[in-house]
């Protein structure tokens, strides 16, 4: 029998060499595939762009401008999506579009998680869009900022403040949190406090001050202003004045400063008393004999019923000016 002959040893670079050799014709027989891979995801494009900036069209045409915009963008990544799957299952005809959904199917939950935080705001978003709370170009208070929104985005909403800054909010926080929105009506109210003395009439000082409520650039006719008796406060009978002005905080501001200035005017103009805040002040005579012992005195008051008379400064004063006058007269008597 004869001797079995070990398999000749190959050369490491007519492996490699032969491995690229077929990679390379892979490539080539592969060429195709890729082409016709590119030319679909440059149709996708091209059709995603133009369903994109449909849906924006029609946002403008119905005053949704930033819905118009989330959506067109969803759209457009739903379509590069899509194609994305079908270059791959003509890249490699291997693979079956089952399998690429099964694998995204595991993989979603994982993104889920992963980006928890964009997606929800993500929805939050898209609520807000759909049931529109709130638009592009109200004035809103939420928590401690307050201005207008100047851009309803897919993963915040854009404040300016009145003091010219920009506020990012996330828009799952404005779709959980309580939110006044100031301009979601034409007019809104307004209210301020005026102190009147007690020796004036609250009735005929409120006819004047409603008088000049009536006559105030920014002040609307309907609902009609008032100015109500209030409350019976230390120092000042309280008069209420309450009107309707434009909703925008323009109008509220300067419209509030003409009413401060008509008021006060009115009330000078009538004599009708504006009282500075009074507070009385006792000071207590605590020179008595027990003045010290707290077991018979108390703070500021002297203990008992019948307190001892209280001595006089003055006097005390006096009496002692005298005695030192007469050590003086014997001390000058004993030297000479």
């Amino acid at each position: 029998m004869k001797p079995v002959q070990p398999p000749a040893i190959r050369d490491p670079v007519d492996l490699v060499t032969a491995k690229l050799h077929v990679w390379v014709n892979g490539f080539f027989l592969q060429l195709p595939n890729i082409a016709a891979a590119i030319v679909l995801l440059l149709v996708a494009w091209g059709v995603g762009k133009a369903i994109a900036w449909g849906i924006r069209r029609v946002g403008r045409r119905r005053h949704r401008i930033d819905l118009g915009a989330l959506l067109g963008s969803l759209a457009f990544g739903a379509v590069m999506v899509a194609a994305l799957l079908l270059a791959a299952t003509i890249v490699f005809p291997s693979v079956k579009p089952s399998d690429v959904l099964a694998t995204l199917g595991i993989g979603s939950v994982a993104i889920g998680f992963a980006f928890k935080e964009i997606l929800q705001n993500l929805f939050a978003g898209l609520l807000l869009l759909m049931r529109r709370p709130f638009r592009r170009g109200d004035q809103i208070v939420i928590k401690d900022y307050e201005g207008t929104v100047e851009h309803i985005q897919s993963r915040a909403t854009l404040i300016k403040t009145y003091d010219g800054r920009r506020v990012i909010i996330p828009n799952a926080e404005l779709y959980i949190s309580p939110v006044m929105v100031n301009t979601a009506f034409p007019v809104r109210r307004e209210q301020f406090d005026v102190g009147i003395g007690y020796g004036d009439k609250p009735a005929e000082a409120a006819e004047l001050f409603l008088a000049a409520l009536r006559k105030v650039e920014g002040v609307v006719a309907d609902p009609p202003p008032e100015v109500l008796p209030w409350g019976l406060d230390d120092n000042y009978i309280t008069l209420r004045a309450r009107w309707w002005t434009e909703s925008k905080r323009t109008s509220v501001v300067h419209t509030r400063s003409r009413v401060v200035l008509a008021l006060y005017e009115t009330a000078v103009e009538h004599g009708i008393d504006l009282p500075f805040p009074t507070q009385m002040v006792l000071f207590h005579d605590q020179t008595e004999e027990a003045d010290g012992d707290r077991a018979r005195q108390r703070e500021g008051w002297p203990a008992g019923g019948q307190p001892p008379r209280p001595r006089h400064r003055r006097r005390e004063a006096a009496v002692d000016e005298g005695a030192e006058e007469r050590v003086v007269a014997e001390a000058a008597r004993e030297e000479r």
